[in-house]
Formats: C-alpha cells, sequence, structure tokens
C-alpha cells in the first residue's frame, strides 16, 4: 500500500542528507517500485498538477500528463528528481550554445516507463511530452521552491526566452486536456 504521508516524510529526510539529491532519488525509486498502489492512492482523470509540499528548500508535486501532452521548454534553476508511475514521459534537453544566455538547441532525449526515476541538475532545459494515448503520472521532487522560483520558458510559439508563466503551463494542460476529452469522444 503506498502512503503519501509517508513519502513526503522520506523526501523532507532525503533533503536533509548530504547528497539529496541521491538520496530523494532513492525515495523515488522505493516509492515507483509499487506502480499501482500509486496509481490507485492518487487516482489520476485528467492532465494537471498539484503541489504535495512545499517549503523553502524542498518542493514536491504530482504531476499528470494528459495523452499526447507537450510542455515547452522551461529550467528549474533547481535539482529535480522524477519518477514516473503510470504512462511515459519523454524529456528532451537543451542548451545554451554560447553566452547570450537567450538561445538554446536540442541536445539530447530520455523515455522515462513505469519505475524509472532521473535526477536534473541544477542547469537542466527540458521540454516535456506524453507520447502515450493514456495519463502518464508522475512524482516530481525538486530541491528549493519550486513555486516561486524565477525561471525561464522557451514557448509557447518561437524558442525565444521569456520569463516563466504558469498562466501559459496551465493553458498548455487545458488544452491537453480538452484534445484529449474530444478524441476520446469520437
Amino acid at each position: 500500500m503506498f502512503d503519501l504521508d509517508q513519502l513526503l516524510i522520506d523526501c523532507r529526510a532525503a533533503n536533509a542528507e548530504s547528497e539529496p539529491r541521491q538520496a530523494v532519488r532513492e525515495v523515488l525509486r522505493r516509492a515507483v517500485a509499487q506502480p499501482a498502489a500509486i496509481a490507485a492512492a492518487m487516482r489520476p482523470t485528467e492532465g494537471g498538477f498539484r503541489v504535495l509540499f512545499g517549503s523553502a528548500d524542498l518542493t514536491v508535486l504530482h504531476f499528470v500528463w494528459a495523452p499526447g501532452m507537450r510542455l515547452f521548454p522551461h529550467d528549474h534553476r533547481m535539482w529535480a528528481a522524477i519518477g514516473i508511475y503510470t504512462g511515459q514521459e519523454d524529456n528532451t534537453f537543451y542548451r545554451r550554445p554560447d553566452a547570450s544566455r537567450h538561445a538554446i538547441v536540442e541536445s539530447g532525449t530520455k523515455e522515462l516507463g513505469v519505475g524509472d526515476v532521473l535526477v536534473l541538475g541544477d542547469d537542466a532545459i527540458h521540454a516535456v511530452a506524453n507520447p502515450k494515448a493514456a495519463l502518464t503520472g508522475a512524482i516530481h521532487v525538486y530541491g528549493g521552491d519550486f513555486v516561486r522560483q524565477r525561471r525561464s520558458q522557451w514557448g509557447p510559439g518561437p524558442l525565444e526566452e521569456r520569463p516563466f508563466n504558469m498562466d501559459d503551463v496551465e493553458e498548455q494542460f487545458a488544452a491537453a486536456n480538452r484534445r484529449w476529452l474530444a478524441n476520446r469522444g469520437s
């Protein structure tokens, strides 16, 4: 049985370790080793995200990616650990090719499936996509205050750097949910 309260206690304890990224990765590995139990507890029904825990030095989010959804490139400016409990999350990574700090170029990909855990450094820039015809559920843990951290996004639209805008993210989720629901009805 999956215990969300225990997961949050374990994440907070791991964040206090000398190597918090590695400790949080182990917490997520243990959690996503029981994917059906997490899915039963979290009951994803549509794309979106919810803050499970937030403080100045740690944020835990529940992400659900709608089928076919793609979120534009963005950074976090803090480390992150991602654990997948249902579906698939495809990450496309980007880097800044020079000191301009505005341009980005694609630099690789990583496909995450059920039971996978990925740790990102504080300089990571990535886009996220759900290539499946079903929901993807994930637990994301961040080494800081994800909600209040200033960061950047490259999109929607052209890959031009701009301040991160939560309204754009919410619209991406809403549009993906509308497409998914429209396709389910046809």
